[in-house]
């Protein structure tokens, strides 16, 4: 299974391609889209959603994670993330790719087993993860991390699954995201 992570932000949108073979994790590819800094909104949503668009073209990948919106004290830019959230949505609906959202709080529980980890804790645990030696641009690494997020979760949820430990993992997830 290939899957396209996104960190959306209006200046910078983050992605992260994981590839799953076996029980490993690879990374495929991963980087930023940064719009002109001086374009207006719109000329940056076109851009961040144009270049994603490209990106999912010639990636193909399975299924697009989004970060959730969270709601920050300047609600000015909570709403500009998620303009450029729905443009990026609509690029892989565009493209008829599976979407999965999960909260900024999911995906750092999922791959630092912290929902409030620091940005440093997750991309030191991606780049294990992915056995990456370089270091990664915090939005790529956190594109990254919901990429592996969502592997982690497809895979409890696998028919077969059922296992006591499973559910009550699925159930500890479930608690840690309210």
């Amino acid at each position: 299974m290939r899957v396209l992570g996104l960190d959306p932000g209006s200046r910078r949108t983050g992605y992260g391609v994981v590839e799953k073979r076996g029980n490993r994790f690879l990374c495929v590819t991963h980087g930023c889209v940064a719009p002109p800094a001086r374009a207006a909104l719109p000329e940056r949503l076109h851009h961040i959603a144009s270049a994603m668009g490209e990106v999912m073209d010639r990636i193909a990948p399975d299924c697009v994670v989004v970060e959730e919106a969270f709601y920050r004290e300047n609600v000015h830019s909570a709403m500009v993330l998620g303009h450029v959230r729905g443009a990026l949505i609509v690029a892989a609906v565009q493209r008829g790719l599976a979407i999965a959202e999960y909260s900024p709080r999911e995906i750092k529980l999922s791959v630092t087993g912290n929902g409030g980890a620091a940005k440093e804790q997750v991309e030191f645990m991606v780049r294990r993860l992915l056995g990456v030696t370089a270091a990664l641009q915090a939005d790529a690494a956190d594109a990254l991390a919901g990429a592996i997020c969502h592997l982690n979760r497809s895979r409890l949820t696998l028919p077969g699954a059922t296992t006591a430990a499973s559910k009550r993992l699925v159930a500890l997830l479930a608690r840690s995201a309210r």
